[in-house]
């Protein structure tokens, strides 16, 4: 196996991970309301759990408000329920088969929260990204040893592994300064 075909090997990984990176910042809370907020919200119903997502239509209507309506009205108890576990810091309000969220300002103390979990999720990140690389760069001297890959192939593939964890890396951090711009704003 070619030090190419590592790399490639590892970039359907890199993706999952970066996508993840990307659902987890859609679900932190900034000063604008997005169904990301709740629609993977776990809601009790009929003894069974279901995302939210999966019980009703998520829309924003306004930049601070969040409307719920469910398929059934049967739903609407559970998915109350199930809002009132979360950290979004509304409370949801019945309007007959509708629910409705307010987000409130973020105070200060918000933000700096929000800005404390933003960063762990992005280091989060860069460490997974890290652990591939790594496991593709044994990979690299393994094929070495075995004499399936020559030394200069090998410090190639070293630094072009470096170069796509790099790239990794930008989007990671751009992902994140915007967040911030938005958390700040």
């Amino acid at each position: 196996m070619t030090y190419q075909e590592i790399i490639n090997k590892i970039k359907p990984e890199l993706d999952k991970s970066m996508a993840f990176f990307t659902e987890e910042l859609m679900k932190i809370r900034t000063s604008r309301a997005t169904p990301a907020l709740v629609e993977d919200i776990v809601v009790e119903c009929f003894g069974q759990k279901f995302p939210l997502k999966q019980l009703a239509a998520i829309s924003v209507p306004e930049p601070r408000q969040i409307v719920i309506q469910p398929w059934d009205k049967s739903y609407v108890e559970g998915i109350v329920a199930g809002l009132s576990k979360t950290g979004i810091g509304a409370s949801p309000i019945v309007e007959k088969e509708l629910i409705r969220i307010t987000l409130p300002s973020l105070t200060e103390d918000y933000k700096k929260a929000f800005l404390v979990t933003l960063s762990k999720k992005a280091e989060e990140t860069r460490i997974t990204m890290r652990r591939w690389r790594d496991r593709a760069w044994e990979e690299i001297q393994a094929e070495f040893k075995n004499g399936k890959i020559r030394e200069d192939d090998k410090f190639r593939g070293k630094d072009e592994l470096q170069k796509v964890i790099d790239d990794y890396s930008k989007r990671i951090d751009d992902s994140e300064e915007k967040k911030r711009v938005e958390l700040m704003s």
